[in-house]
């Protein structure tokens, strides 16, 4: 095994590869998959191992190129809304969980539905219906128009507005300043979040606090590793589709805590060398939808470039698992 040395990095230890004088590799632990998206990931697999191709998916299982590409060649169709699928056939819904009005859609259709929502949004969703029972003013922190934040809203439309950012708070009206609570997107920067809800606690002093964290555990250990590694880092690159909010949060949240440049990349053929000119300590690390293949991937082509020695920078292990649903849930023996 390599010797374990302190890097000087609050929270964080580093394994050492070789001499690290020269080119390195921070390597940001964790990093990928959340307990989320490898249960709907392990969803549509084991679909369409069950039934056979095809299986439908209303939007991308989870916002990842590669993943949602494997998924297509393994038979996987994705739509966009419901109605594109046929009568009585199958159909998975995306990790980022669907409005009440999707639902009663596919039970009109006779649509079998195998719902992959994971559960951290399931649970901001319920209590978004809580609160409007007690008539409550929501505010959801969260992306206009991203697909967990549209699913979000539909549970209680009369009752959510949805705040974009710290500067939308202006703009925000209720009718009782002493029923108001916030609630978020479950993939946000921790730090932009909370600049939002200090603004919104100027102007509602009474706000109140969801009952639980909403921003999930993936979400904020991903931005602690990177926080810890950035400072080091003349680079960091993060692995992730565009679409991915979790890994532009990420590109975002390494230039804050000092990186002098972050990139975001699909793939190693993304890597421009240009990036590495002048650079000796480069930051890896991949959104809460990336599979490791892509990661080794980045680390092969970084090591093309001398980049051969690995630092892991580690902040936290990992270890929550969901049950998948119960559709596709093996037999018990």
């Amino acid at each position: 095994m390599p010797t374990t040395v302190n890097m000087g990095i609050p929270g964080a230890s580093s394994s050492v590869v070789g001499d690290v004088a020269g080119k390195r590799v921070l390597l940001a632990e964790p990093r990928g998959y959340c307990a989320g998206v490898d249960r709907a990931v392990e969803t549509v697999e084991r679909a369409l191992d069950k039934h056979g191709a095809p299986v439908y998916v209303r939007h991308e299982i989870v916002h990842n190129r590669h993943v949602v590409e494997t998924l297509a060649k393994a038979g996987a169709i994705f739509v966009d809304e419901t109605d594109e699928v046929p009568e009585g056939a199958i159909v998975v819904f995306s990790a980022h969980g669907v409005a009440p009005t999707v639902h009663q859609t596919a039970a009109e259709r006779k649509l079998q539905v195998i719902d992959a929502t994971c559960p951290l949004v399931t649970k901001v969703h319920n209590e978004a219906k809580r609160f409007a029972r007690d008539d409550y003013d929501i505010l959801l922190i969260g992306h206009e128009g991203h697909e967990e934040v549209v699913g979000t809203a539909g549970e209680a439309p009369d009752h959510v507005q949805v705040v974009d950012n710290p500067d939308a708070v202006d703009q925000v009206t209720v009718r009782d300043p002493n029923k108001v609570i916030w609630l978020s997107q479950t993939t946000l920067s921790v730090d932009e979040t909370m600049e939002t809800v200090r603004r919104l606690r100027e102007k509602f002093p009474t706000l109140q606090d969801p009952p639980s964290d909403d921003i999930c555990y993936a979400t904020q250990n991903r931005q602690v590793a990177v926080k810890a590694m950035a400072p080091e880092c003349e680079l960091v690159i993060v692995v992730g589709s565009r679409n991915s909010s979790n890994s532009v949060r990420l590109v975002e949240v390494a230039l804050g805590a000092g990186a002098d440049a972050a990139h975001l990349v699909d793939y190693a053929d993304d890597v421009d060398p240009g990036w590495l000119d002048g650079v000796t300590t480069v930051g890896v690390t991949s959104g809460a939808s990336v599979p490791e293949i892509l990661v080794r991937g980045v680390l092969e082509r970084l090591a093309e470039y001398g980049y051969a020695t690995v630092q892991p920078v580690t902040t936290a292990n990992e270890t929550l698992v969901f049950a998948l649903p119960r559709e596709i849930r093996p037999a018990r023996s």
